[in-house]
């Protein structure tokens, strides 16, 4: 397989989608590790397989529609497999294996079919130490945004996935792209006041626009910064109440077509009506009970 991702929205050919088979009983709140699973264990709301289940049929039912390739990873027995995007990630023609956190690190054995069709030299295997996770990564043509935490009590957070190693070394595998960090406000047990990934925030779509949450980023001008480089009027801006939703958290087949959860009214008639895409609407609710949406759950790995 030639892998090919040079940004978020070119027409999509191949792509793992997340698993959603033999998901295991709830967790416990000391065993969630992001804050929306915490949310939802806490409010007795965790979702149920049957329903996860349907939900990324729908998905599948989607992404066929358009031609596209789907991937599945193997089922591990009673094990979150959700979530595709944050076990490895491509950027141009390379994979890079993800550094996960330790509660999910024996997620990759189910991809070990994935891998194998990409070429030896291709794939990037990082140091140990360097810690990051595909939510936090987002690809734009020359432009690589990643979603990062500086805090001196990095290690002290579960949603705190990627750190300053891991962008150093992206940097040196990518000396031509203009690598811009953006640091995540953080928090375990709030998802109202904290980010998981990168994607949970900021998400481009189309040719030049993005969904863009501003409360996510510690510094302002790292909001100020997107905004300058996309234009005010081709950024789309949600609230507090929408990012808890996971607005940003779509999923784009090309330019002019995206996956969204048919209860993104507000954002789906903005797409449709102001800036002329096709929207897929499907239904997505109990998948965002833990932590990530439609992006989470895909790991794309050629784009035209």
């Amino acid at each position: 397989m030639k892998l090919n991702i040079k940004n978020e929205t070119g027409r999509l050919r191949s792509v793992v989608l997340g698993q959603p088979n033999s998901m295991g009983p709830v967790p416990t709140l000391e065993e969630s590790y992001d804050a929306k699973s915490y949310y939802s264990i806490e409010h007795n709301m965790y979702p149920k397989e049957a329903d996860i289940i349907n939900e990324m049929n729908a998905f599948e039912a989607v992404l066929k529609k358009y031609d596209v390739e789907v991937l599945r990873p193997s089922i591990i027995k009673d094990y979150n497999q959700v979530f595709a995007r944050d076990v490895a990630f491509v950027i141009d023609d390379k994979m890079i294996i993800s550094n996960v956190i330790a509660d999910r690190a024996d997620e990759q054995e189910a991809y070990k079919k994935v891998f194998e069709k990409v070429a030896w030299r291709k794939i990037i295997n990082l140091p140990e130490t360097a810690h990051i996770e595909g939510g936090d990564v987002i690809v734009w043509d020359d432009f690589l945004f990643i979603g990062t935490c500086f805090s001196e009590d990095y290690r002290s957070y579960k949603t705190a996935r990627t750190n300053e190693y891991a962008i150093e070394i992206l940097k040196e595998y990518f000396p031509k792209k203009r690598i811009i960090d953006l640091e995540l406000k953080k928090n375990d047990k709030v998802p109202y006041e904290g980010i998981l990934h990168l994607d949970c925030t900021f998400n481009p779509i189309g040719k030049d626009k993005c969904i863009i949450y501003k409360d996510g980023f510690v510094d302002e001008s790292d909001y100020r910064l997107i905004i300058d480089i996309f234009g005010e009027e081709n950024c789309f801006h949600v609230t507090a109440e929408e990012m808890f939703e996971m607005f940003p958290n779509i999923f784009s087949i090309s330019p002019e077509v995206v996956v969204s959860d048919k209860t993104f009214t507000r954002m789906n008639n903005h797409l449709r009506n102001e800036w002329g895409m096709t929207v897929e609407e499907i239904p997505y609710r109990e998948i965002s009970k833990m932590g990530g949406l439609l992006r989470c759950s895909t790991m794309p790995l050629v784009r035209e």
